[in-house]
C-alpha cells in the first residue's frame, strides 16, 4: 500500500465517509470510488450564508480532478482543481439576505444543494449553560424556563439551525462527526435545518433565542452553529499555537502523548474536533457562555480568551465580534461580602471588553442558588443579541448595563461613577429567579461592600443614586479606601441597573 494511498484513507476517515472506506479495505478500485466531489457537512441544504461578502466555500475530489461552483445567483461558474492532498477551494461572493438559492457543484460527479438563504450568521459555544437544550433530559438539564410554548411557538422558517457533533480530535478535523453527547444533550446528525418546534426542542436554548431575537429584529435569515460541550474549560477549545505561547507546555506534551478518545476532552482538542472543521465557514461572530470549568484559575482566564480569540479570529480569517455571558449567580452566601468565589472570574470576562469586537452580557440577577444550570435562558439570549444589534447592526439601544468607570474617596463616603447607565440608574431586582421580564423597582439600592484602610474584611455599604453616581457610606467603614460590589460566587443580593433592565457588572477597585 503506497503513501498516496494511506493519506486518502486517512482523509476518509477524517470527514466520515465510512461507506468509501470499506470499500477500499476491502480492495474495491480506491480511484473510482474516491473521485466522488466531497463537500463538508457544514455545506449543506437548507443552510444560512452570511450576506454581502465573499465566502469560501471547499472540500475534497480526486487528486487533480476540476471541480465547479455555480449559484444560481452567479452569472458563471468559478472553478479550480483539487491538489495533491485531494482538497479544493474556491472564493465566491453572496449577495444581499434572501433567497431560497441553489448550489451546483460539479467534478466526476454532481452535487446540488438547494433551498439556501442568504443572512446572518453566528457560531454559539462554550460549555453546558451555552448546551443546555430546551426540554428536560436529563438530571443535569432539568429543562428552560417556560420551555413548552416555546418551542410549541417556534416556527420560523427563515431561522436555521445547525448542532456539532462533539468530537475530541488529537489532530485537527477536516469535517465535523457525529461524536458523542454530554448530561443527555443529543448526538448530531450534522445537518442544517429549518427552525421548528421538532427542531428546536432539544437545541441550544440560548443559542436559539439570541438568534430569534436577531431575526426579529433585523428581518433577516439567520443561520446558528451551536458548538458546545458540557463542562468543557477554554484549554480544550484554544488551539495548541496558543497554549504554546501562554507557557502550557506540561498541558501540551500531555495532550501529545495521550491516546485518541472521541469522547475524552482535553486541551486543544475540542477546537481541532468542533471548531476547526468549520474555520472556511464565513460568520458574522460568536457568542461564548463558558467560565465555571476555569473559576479555579481565573487569574489566567483573560490572556487564555484573548489567545483564543486571535486565533479563531486568525482561523476563520475575519475579525469575528465575540459576545460573552458572564456567570450567573450560584450556591455560596449572599449575605457575607468577603466570600468572593467566582468574583475573580467575572472579572476576568468583563476584562475582556478591551479587546476589539467584544461584548458581555451580564446575568448576576438570573442564576440560582440551587442549580448551576439556571432556566432563564430567554434573557441571556437576549442580552446577548443587544450588543449584536447596537455593535453589528448599528441599531441605536441601550445595550449594556451599568459598568464600573471611577472610584473617589472623600468625607468617609465612596463615590463611584458609572458609565452605560441608559436613561439613568434605578434600583430594581427580578420578582422570582425564573422571571424572563424586566426587573421590577426596588427600596433601595443592595449589593456594595466597603473596605477601610489596612482592613482585610469587607462591610455592606448603604447606597444612594446621584445622577450616574453612587454614593456610599458605612458606618463600619468612617473613611473607605476600596469599593466592591457583587464580587461573590452568589450575586442574588445585587440591585443596581439602569431603567433599561440590565443589571450593572460586578467590580472591584482592589485588584
Amino acid at each position: 500500500m503506497n503513501h498516496s494511498f494511506i493519506l486518502r484513507i486517512r482523509k476518509l476517515v477524517s470527514i466520515g465517509v465510512m461507506p468509501i472506506l470499506t470499500a477500499a479495505l476491502l480492495g474495491l478500485p480506491f480511484t473510482e470510488v474516491w473521485a466522488d466531489v466531497v463537500l463538508p457537512k457544514i455545506l449543506g441544504s437548507k443552510m444560512v450564508m452570511q450576506q454581502n461578502c465573499e465566502i469560501r466555500f471547499w472540500g475534497s475530489a480526486d487528486a487533480g480532478e476540476k471541480v465547479s461552483v455555480k449559484g444560481d445567483w452567479m452569472s458563471r461558474s468559478v472553478e479550480t482543481s483539487a491538489g495533491d492532498d485531494g482538497r479544493w477551494q474556491v472564493q465566491m461572493k453572496t449577495q444581499k439576505a434572501g433567497g431560497p438559492h441553489k448550489i451546483t457543484v460539479t467534478g466526476k460527479n454532481t452535487i446540488v444543494l438547494d433551498d439556501i438563504l442568504f443572512g446572518e450568521v453566528w457560531l454559539a459555544s462554550g460549555q453546558s449553560n451555552m448546551e443546555m437544550p430546551f426540554l428536560r433530559v436529563s438530571g443535569a438539564y432539568t429543562g428552560v424556563h417556560n420551555w413548552k410554548q416555546e418551542v410549541e411557538a417556534a416556527d420560523y422558517p427563515k431561522l436555521r439551525l445547525f448542532h456539532v457533533g462533539q468530537m475530541s480530535s488529537k489532530e485537527p478535523l477536516e469535517d465535523v462527526q457525529v461524536g458523542g453527547n454530554m448530561y443527555g444533550a443529543p448526538r448530531s446528525d450534522r445537518l442544517w435545518k429549518t427552525c421548528s418546534s421538532e427542531s428546536v426542542a432539544k437545541f441550544s436554548a440560548v443559542a436559539y433565542f439570541f438568534a430569534r431575537e436577531l431575526h426579529k429584529q433585523l428581518d433577516v435569515p439567520i443561520g446558528i452553529i451551536d458548538s458546545s460541550w458540557g463542562a468543557s474549560s477554554a484549554e480544550e477549545w484554544t488551539p495548541a499555537e496558543a497554549l504554546k505561547a501562554l507557557g502550557y507546555t506540561r498541558e501540551l506534551k500531555q495532550v501529545a502523548d495521550a491516546p485518541q478518545k472521541d469522547a475524552q476532552r482535553m486541551p486543544t482538542r475540542l477546537y481541532n474536533g468542533m471548531i476547526h472543521p468549520i474555520e472556511k465557514f464565513r460568520i458574522q461572530g460568536a457568542i461564548w457562555y463558558q467560565g465555571e470549568s476555569n473559576a479555579g484559575r481565573a487569574s489566567k482566564y483573560t490572556a487564555l480568551l484573548t489567545e483564543m480569540l486571535s486565533l479563531w479570529r486568525k482561523a476563520f480569517d475575519y475579525e469575528l465580534s465575540f459576545y460573552i455571558a458572564q456567570l450567573a449567580s450560584f450556591r455560596g452566601s449572599a449575605d457575607d461580602p468577603n466570600n468572593i468565589g467566582w468574583g475573580p472570574l467575572r472579572e476576568a470576562q468583563s476584562d475582556m471588553l478591551a479587546v476589539p469586537k467584544t461584548g458581555l452580557a451580564v446575568t448576576t440577577d438570573i442564576g440560582n442558588p440551587r442549580d448551576i444550570h439556571p432556566k432563564n435562558k430567554y434573557e441571556v439570549g437576549r442580552r446577548l443579541a443587544l450588543w449584536a444589534l447596537a455593535k453589528d447592526y448599528g441599531k441605536n439601544i441601550v445595550y449594556s448595563g451599568p459598568l464600573f468607570k471611577s472610584a473617589k474617596y472623600e468625607g468617609g463616603r465612596a463615590i463611584v461613577e458609572f458609565r452605560h447607565t441608559g436613561s439613568g440608574l434605578m434600583a430594581a431586582r427580578k420578582t422570582t429567579p425564573l422571571s424572563p421580564d424586566a426587573p421590577e423597582s426596588a427600596d433601595k439600592v443592595e449589593g456594595f461592600a466597603v473596605r477601610g484602610e489596612g482592613e482585610k474584611s469587607w462591610h455592606w455599604a448603604e447606597a444612594t443614586i446621584d445622577g450616574n453616581k453612587v454614593i456610599l457610606t458605612s458606618p463600619k467603614v468612617p473613611k473607605p479606601v476600596a469599593v466592591r460590589y457583587l464580587f461573590l460566587t452568589n450575586t442574588g443580593k445585587g440591585t443596581l441597573y439602569n431603567k433599561e433592565g440590565l443589571p450593572a457588572c460586578p467590580f472591584r477597585t482592589d485588584r
